[in-house]
């Protein structure tokens, strides 16, 4: 499917919701079933990927192993998104690929290249469905931030008599999942979009059924409030036709979280659900569906976070630090520096053979260093101690002007350069430093600064993160 196709499917759903009258314009005419006594009735209902080719009538009556393809597409279990994190993680199978990601807009440059003039945008806290659905063109889930993030299904059905198919219907259930900011308060929204049927059908009878909750949570005994529509609800094909969105809440009260890393942390794991019955005179499976897919999210609250009395909401998804190295980019040389240690680890300091840095993907990934200070320091320290050896002791004045030892991975991480003292299996010397100017090591502290307040990055296993390097 192009990309064009894609983008016209994603305006034509965004119609459906935000314009109720537009809906029933977009539907085929139905026709009840009209049977005698021998005939025998049913409906099939699969579960697909959003934005699946729709199915052909003529097709499936001329090929029968159609449908069985159909079987086979439909049993594919529900995934959390491979970028998930903590506990959540081990919880279910991850999805196979990278989820779709919001490309944020560049930086514009700026008038003063004071580290303290650079600012980070702040994160996505809301998702359109015309996002979602072009975010899932081509994947399982659609990522914009760690606070508004979506998958969705398609639902076909295909209406037999006799065995022979005679009609065939579909919609689309998308969820959103968006956080205000310095909340927490987690909202899912469930939009039901793309509603078509072709001949012989009884799809406006039809029950469509939704619940949403959570499968797990760590701990156990955190209690959580539930708000906007009461779960499971039903509603017939007609019924939501052109209806308004439902919205399912999440709230989860401070002082509940595991005391680990000192981060009073609350993670779950959330899993809408849709299951279909057929309308009367039709017969199926008493009910057909599913889990749809699984959404993780978490409550934190950590001193050295934003909203520190409260805490907030957020999903337990890595996310990448981005550094450019554009001309005039603030941060370009700790990028171009980055960019070596990840393309050419080989040529720079200290010397390692098989020298990889973590952190160029989210696995593996970087973790914050917040609460041993000490360690952090001695992170310092090393890499300080090695620009010297490798670069000379007047490294900080010998370009005739002032530079800084840049130290990849970062200080801040668990993952800086002593990070063989404290991990047996990791490798000494996997990491990376070299002089740069003063001016751009600043702000790329303070872009990381920024990075870490604004995605809620906690200390700790639990949380971590990547750089992407930009032009």
């Amino acid at each position: 499917m192009t990309i064009r196709r894609v983008l016209a499917r994603a305006r034509i759903r965004a119609a459906a919701v935000l314009v109720p009258g537009l809906v029933t314009s977009l539907l085929m005419p139905l026709s009840s079933a009209q049977a005698d006594d021998s005939d025998s009735l049913s409906m099939e209902s699969y579960m697909r990927p959003v934005n699946a080719e729709l199915l052909d009538l003529t097709e499936l009556q001329e090929r029968p192993s159609k449908l069985r393809g159909l079987s086979s597409e439909d049993s594919a279990q529900a995934v959390l998104p491979r970028e998930t994190l903590g506990q959540a993680k081990n919880f279910a199978q991850l999805a196979t690929e990278a989820s779709a990601r919001y490309q944020p807009p560049g930086r514009k440059p700026l008038a003063s290249r004071a580290p303290t003039a650079i600012s980070l945008p702040e994160p996505p806290h809301t998702m359109t469905t015309q996002e979602c659905v072009a975010g899932l063109a081509t994947k399982t889930f659609y990522i914009k931030s760690r606070y508004a993030m979506c998958s969705g299904k398609q639902f076909d059905q295909v209406w037999l008599r006799n065995g022979r198919p005679v009609g065939t219907s579909r919609f689309d259930v998308l969820a959103i999942g968006t956080i205000p900011k310095n909340s927490r308060t987690v909202t899912i929204t469930y939009y039901f979009t793309d509603f078509t049927a072709a001949k012989e059908n009884g799809v406006a009878a039809m029950g469509i059924t939704t619940k949403g909750s959570i499968a797990q949570r760590w701990p156990s005994t955190a209690a959580y409030t539930q708000g906007g529509v009461t779960m499971p609800f039903t509603r017939t094909w007609s019924q939501l036709l052109g209806a308004d969105t439902y919205k399912h809440t999440l709230t989860v009260a401070a002082g509940q979280g595991s005391t680990g890393m000192k981060a009073d942390l609350v993670a779950a794991v959330y899993v809408p659900n849709i299951s279909i019955k057929a309308p009367p005179a039709w017969t199926t499976e008493p009910i057909t569906g599913g889990d749809l897919f699984m959404l993780p999210p978490r409550w934190d609250k950590a001193p050295y976070l934003p909203n520190a009395a409260a805490g907030a909401a957020s999903w337990a998804v890595t996310t990448p630090l981005q550094y450019s190295t554009a001309v005039g980019a603030p941060e370009r040389e700790v990028a171009l520096h980055i960019q070596k240690a990840f393309t050419t680890p080989g040529m720079t300091q200290p010397p390692m053979a098989k020298k990889d840095v973590p952190g160029k993907s989210p696995d593996p990934g970087l973790t914050r260093l917040y609460w041993d200070t000490k360690r952090r320091e001695e992170n310092r320290n090393r890499s300080v101690y090695n620009c010297g050896k490798y670069f000379g002791e007047d490294y900080a004045t010998s370009a005739g002007y002032a530079r800084e030892c840049d130290e990849y991975p970062m200080a801040s991480t668990y993952e800086g350069s002593r990070h063989s003292d404290y991990d047996h299996l990791a490798e000494p010397g996997n990491f990376s430093v070299l002089p740069v100017k003063r001016e751009d090591n600043g702000a790329a502290g303070n872009l990381l600064a920024q990075f870490y307040d604004k995605n809620r990055v906690i200390d700790g296993p639990d949380d971590g993160f990547w750089v992407e390097i930009i032009s």
